[in-house]
């Protein structure tokens, strides 16, 4: 009988998922064959480069405790076995649950509760504690083997199967099948990063690109100098607090002003983006009305009815956005009306018809909500939120950081305060809208050029609004504000090379219309998370096999005369997420899931209770991986060749 394998490539959180479900589902679909499980991660396996142990202590997790798991519970709608396992905060709560060492993270464990924001270590110890417990619950049938190596590429062998070569390994390994999980990648620059970067060398510059900040080389950022940072969201985050915290500095007080101590090794950032100020605080209260009934404009029937029709059709922001900012809208207003009622005039029942009879924007709809819900501040407004400094022209630098620094103050009051919890209906009504929009986006109803321009409009909306750091940590970049170590640039940041010029150094020029004036620097850095790019991938595995043509780019094709639009994301099949070539044909023995595919979904972590499409894509491939080697044996016991 001939030894069957696959090898995961990647032990982050989706190859760590993938691998419960290839236990979960073996005694089910495999039967008693024998296979091995090779899994190849160079850094922790079950947590990967991106929550790897070996980064600062002082890096976050970015979701509470009580958001995250990697098992299955009673929601999921996967075909394999629902196998339940411990939410993070209920492993964080275990009398046994493992750490790094005797004592190393017993306190900040015992110090978790369900609105902790963890640290990216003890997260590391989360999922290592989820794989070594996959590997112990694999059926005797499956043995599982880790290699601390990197995957370079893979090759088809005459019979049929796979050869995963190892950066370090002298043979390769032999597999049935290859599951690619290799998670978010690193890139090279491209386009105008490309010739920033390029330009930066030929003056003397230093040019940090978008990348994942644990990854940089930030001591190329000198004490006391000016440098430039495009981008206010979470990457500008983890540079704050490597190029301070990390650097010596320290915070005083235990209120909401705290004081910040520098070491004196810190450089001074200057920070714009396209807003101009920082993403929003997480929130730290929780709903006081009942959830709101999801989904209510965006429903399935509504979807059935976007989609039927002709391919690269629609425009998001006329066929789309109109149900999806009232099915926003919903979630605002259903516990504005549930949980305050003192703040509104009218019936939730009377409300909600006006909701649905009026479109978005509309005279009427705007009346409606005028008369219903008196304070402004009460109102739900998209546009208000998206644009903070829109039209705004300060006098001067000084007047711009005071006007940032209470519009930080005034969302942290508002992001803690129950009064406000309507924002937390809008919250939950945009994690709601994330599986319908999936079935959009996946349909091939949208044009390719509104997909370009408002998708990804949509997506940092999200982020911007929902996304954004613990509370904590805008209290520290105030802190650094009153300090002199953080200036904020304004809305719509330009930045320029300025060549030398006689007696002027070269230098990185920034401008923006919300304050006359410029600020010029010898360091710029993009902190923004990359975007995903198979032509630009630094991956060795998906660059060789891209140059062969064994791995396609996902495009989305316009209509009659309109160019397709490359997404940068590799190219899989709906159904168990098989890999397509460049000649349209899915590999049998191929699968590529999660960040950088076309079928990607969103965070490292699942909230529990939400169906998450992690464990279906997962469970989906885990089977067909299974079934895909049961039929070989099978075949191969009758004497016939397999395809």
């Amino acid at each position: 009988m001939t030894d069957r394998s696959v090898v995961i490539v990647g032990g982050g959180p989706r190859g760590n998922g993938l691998l419960e479900r290839l236990v979960a589902n073996a005694s089910e679909v495999l039967g008693e064959l024998p296979v091995t499980i090779h899994v190849v991660e160079p850094f922790t396996p079950g947590a990967g480069r991106i929550w790897r142990h070996e980064q600062s202590p002082l890096l976050w997790a970015n979701s509470q405790a009580e958001d995250m798991t990697m098992f299955t519970d009673a929601s999921c709608r996967v075909t394999g076995p629902v196998v339940p396992g411990p939410t993070f905060l209920e492993w964080a709560g275990l009398p046994d649950a493992p750490d790094a060492g005797p004592g190393a993270l017993d306190a900040e464990r015992a110090a978790v509760h369900g609105m902790t924001f963890p640290t990216r270590r003890l997260l590391t110890e989360y999922l290592a504690w989820a794989f070594r417990r996959a590997v112990g619950q694999a059926p005797p049938n499956l043995t599982v083997r880790v290699h601390a190596d990197r995957a370079v590429d893979v090759t088809d062998t005459p019979d049929g199967r796979q050869l995963v070569h190892l950066e370090r390994g002298r043979e390769p390994l032999v597999a049935d099948a290859v599951l690619l999980a290799q998670g978010h990648l690193p890139t090279v620059p491209l386009g105008a990063s490309a010739r920033l970067a390029r330009a930066a060398g030929e003056h003397g510059l230093t040019y940090l690109p978008e990348e994942y900040t644990a990854d940089s080389d930030l001591s190329a950022l000198a004490p006391g100098e000016p440098v430039l940072v495009r981008g206010a969201g979470l990457a500008f985050v983890d540079l704050m607090v490597l190029v301070t915290q990390g650097r010596g500095g320290r915070y005083t007080g235990d209120g909401d002003r705290l004081v910040y101590e520098p070491s004196g090794r810190e450089p001074r950032l200057f920070v714009g983006s396209r807003r101009g100020v920082p993403y929003h605080s997480k929130i730290t209260y929780r709903l006081t009305g009942p959830r709101a009934p999801h989904p209510r404009f965006l429903t399935p029937r509504a979807v059935d009815a976007l989609l039927d029709g002709p391919p690269a059709a629609l425009s998001f922001r006329d066929a789309v956005w109109p149900l999806l900012v009232k099915e926003l809208a919903f979630g605002h207003y259903h516990e504005l009306f549930a949980a305050h009622p003192g703040a509104v005039t009218t019936s939730w029942e009377a409300f909600e018809q006006a909701l649905a009879a009026h479109a978005w924007g509309s005279p009427e709809l705007v009346d409606a909500v005028a008369a219903a819900v008196p304070d402004p501040a009460d109102r739900f407004d998209p546009d208000a939120l998206d644009h903070p400094l829109r039209g705004l022209r300060l006098p001067d630098a000084g007047a711009l950081q005071e006007h940032v620094t209470r519009y930080v103050e005034a969302d942290l009051a508002r992001r803690a305060d129950p009064r406000h919890s309507a924002d937390l209906g809008f919250f939950n009504a945009l994690l709601a809208v994330f599986e319908p929009l999936g079935r959009i986006l996946g349909s091939g109803r949208l044009a390719p050029a509104s997909v370009a321009r408002d998708v990804p409009w949509f997506v940092g909306f999200f982020s911007y609004v929902a996304s954004g750091p613990p509370p904590r940590r805008l209290r520290e970049l105030l802190a650094l504000v009153r300090a002199g170590i953080v200036r904020f640039l304004g809305a719509d940041v330009d930045v320029a090379l300025r060549p030398a010029d006689g007696g002027t150094p070269a230098a990185f020029v920034a401008t923006s219309p919300t304050v006359p004036g410029t600020v010029t620097a010898s360091a710029l850095v993009e902190a923004r998370v990359p975007r995903t790019s198979l032509t630009g991938t630094a991956d060795p595995l998906l660059a060789a096999l891209h140059a062969r043509g064994a791995v396609s780019e996902a495009v989305l094709a316009g209509p009659d005369g309109e160019p397709a639009l490359p997404t940068g994301r590799v190219l899989v099949t709906s159904d168990a997420c098989r890999v397509v070539d460049a000649r349209g044909v899915a590999h049998p023995a191929r699968h590529a899931l999660g960040a950088g595919t076309s079928t990607a979904t969103a965070g490292a972590f699942s909230r529990p209770g939400t169906d998450a499409a992690f464990f279906r894509q997962n469970d989906e491939a885990a089977r067909a991986v299974w079934r895909r080697l049961a039929a070989l044996d099978t075949s191969l016991s009758l004497g016939e060749v397999p395809a």
